[in-house]
């Protein structure tokens, strides 16, 4: 089942954003070559592609998991977690109709 993964950013949180994307970005990959992400990116915290120093204000992630509990888990393990970029982390099963 897919499961969307939407996570609200810490003030300040772009230091240490960029410090552990490329372990993020290792986690999104792995699931892409599994065939199971649907989507992934970061909510910019201004209204522009390129947010600079404004930064993100949280991500959001749409992947296939065998559970709640794995989708959880997996979001939990997640070195933005780890690194303090997340505020809060929700995870919620997600029915995908378009496109």
């Amino acid at each position: 089942m897919l499961y969307a993964i939407i996570a609200t950013d810490v003030a300040n949180s772009l230091d240490n954003r960029l410090a552990a994307r490329p372990a993020h970005l290792a986690r999104l990959e792995q699931l892409k070559l599994e065939g199971r992400l649907v989507l992934a990116g970061p909510h910019p915290a201004i209204d522009s592609n390129d947010p600079g120093a404004a930064g993100f204000s949280g991500s959001l992630i749409v992947a296939e998991f065998d559970s709640l509990e794995t989708a959880q888990a997996w979001a939990e393990a997640d070195p933005y977690r780890a690194a303090g970029v997340y505020a809060n982390v929700l995870v919620k099963p997600f029915k995908k109709v378009f496109p």
